[in-house]
């Protein structure tokens, strides 16, 4: 067991102890950098998955990413749905892509958009050619792009050149206490090297959302944060609920971990993003930050896979995820660091967990000392380390809906 520490938990690491903290990454065409080297197969269709999954199955090194949406699609959910296939192939955590869907037209928008990046992409069609000439065709294309992805090379970078996206799950009583802290002091302390970072979660800010539009970094970002918040109340929560949230916010883990209201775990959320930070501005789901580096809140579910999927998607490259009770969540593209407070989640669920912060309820260690320990966490996984996500096989890969297809 750890000695007991002293020291004051609210604290920042001091400058100097962060400018030159460095780590290796993949530079992109586009200046972006990664944290791993995907050569991803991806499908425009769910029509268009099972060619998707034979070309991975023949191609290794190659992961496919099957989903069940594309057909018959609409407006802003259609539009919805390019720009999360488009930002997942365009992540700078990916090398090269080759999409495959059911015809040439949508096919070609998905090509079109990810090459913009320019990184190795290239699309195929099913109809007119079916599906055995389609995996061929597409087979010989993946072997060329992951023997080219295999030969690149990763270079030092600095912080500034960190994107780092946040979700808690299945939160408990030591989330709001030590886990999500240790996520905003990491925030806190990165924040004035340039990383870009961000936050979402729209319906479990509930209860603390007028705190939350006092953290913009202008008015304008806060009262744009209020207008996000109640257009999600208004046209998602309000019309579709029964009599309230039960059974969804809180969750049964939640409850089970003693949150009782929406209202206590929506505080608890918000100590994700620090003391400090200000978040710049509001960003749409799946949409890219455009406002420079800082802290951004997406317009996102609070079911975690679908989370993350929206935040890799706007390309950030990797994931912070505090959790309570234990939630097994991974990405295909974006890593997901776990930590946990929770002294039985480690004990039950130990092989789910990269960062272990217990000893901030034992006072064993400072809230200070844990965000350096994430910090060092962070820096060790961008720089290769599989996090246990990974490791267990964990690709959850969930497009956000809005509405029925035509």
């Amino acid at each position: 067991m750890a000695s007991r520490r002293k020291g004051n938990g609210g604290g920042s690491r001091p400058a100097r102890d962060l400018k030159d903290l460095t780590f290796w990454g993949y530079k992109r065409k586009n200046g972006r950098v990664g944290v791993r080297n995907h050569v991803v197969i991806l499908p425009l269709d769910d029509l268009s998955n099972a060619a998707c999954e034979a070309v991975a199955n023949n191609i290794k090194g190659t992961m496919a990413l099957p989903h069940p949406y594309g057909r018959l699609q609409f407006g802003e959910d259609l539009e919805l749905h390019f720009r999360t296939l488009i930002g997942t192939g365009s992540n700078p955590n990916v090398a090269a892509v080759v999409v495959i869907g059911i015809e040439p037209g949508w096919t070609q928008k998905i090509v079109d958009g990810i090459a913009r990046t320019g990184k190795p992409v290239a699309g195929f069609w099913i109809e007119q050619n079916g599906d055995i000439s389609t995996i061929a065709s597409a087979s010989r294309k993946a072997k060329e792009f992951v023997q080219w992805a295999s030969e690149q090379r990763r270079v030092e970078c600095r912080l500034k050149d960190m994107w780092v996206s946040v979700k808690c799950g299945e939160s408990d009583t030591t989330s709001g206490l030590a886990s999500n802290p240790t996520v905003g002091n990491f925030i806190d302390k990165v924040d004035p090297f340039g990383v870009t970072s961000c936050f979402g979660e729209t319906s479990e800010i509930t209860g603390a959302e007028m705190v939350c539009a006092t953290r913009g970094k202008t008015p304008a970002a806060g009262k744009k944060f209020l207008k996000t918040w109640k257009a999600y109340m208004d046209e998602v929560i309000e019309p579709y609920k029964t009599s309230d949230l039960s059974d969804s916010q809180p969750t049964k883990g939640n409850i089970e971990g003693g949150l009782t209201t929406i209202e206590e775990k929506a505080f608890g959320n918000l100590e994700k993003i620090g003391q400090k930070t200000r978040y710049v501005d509001v960003l749409g789901p799946a949409e890219a930050p455009s406002k420079g580096s800082g802290l951004y809140f997406m317009d996102t579910s609070s079911a975690a896979a679908e989370c993350v999927t929206l935040q890799a998607a706007a390309g950030f490259a990797v994931h912070l995820f505090p959790t309570g009770q234990g939630n097994v969540i991974g990405n295909p593209i974006e890593p997901v660091i776990k930590l946990t407070a929770n002294p039985r989640t480690v004990r039950t669920m130990g092989e789910h967990i990269d960062l272990d912060v217990s000893g901030l309820l034992r006072r064993e260690m400072t809230l200070d000392e844990a965000g350096d320990a994430l910090i060092d966490m962070t820096i060790r996984v961008c720089n290769g380390r599989l996090t246990a996500a990974e490791a267990l096989g964990h690709r959850e890969f969930v497009l956000t809906k809005l509405y029925r297809s035509a």
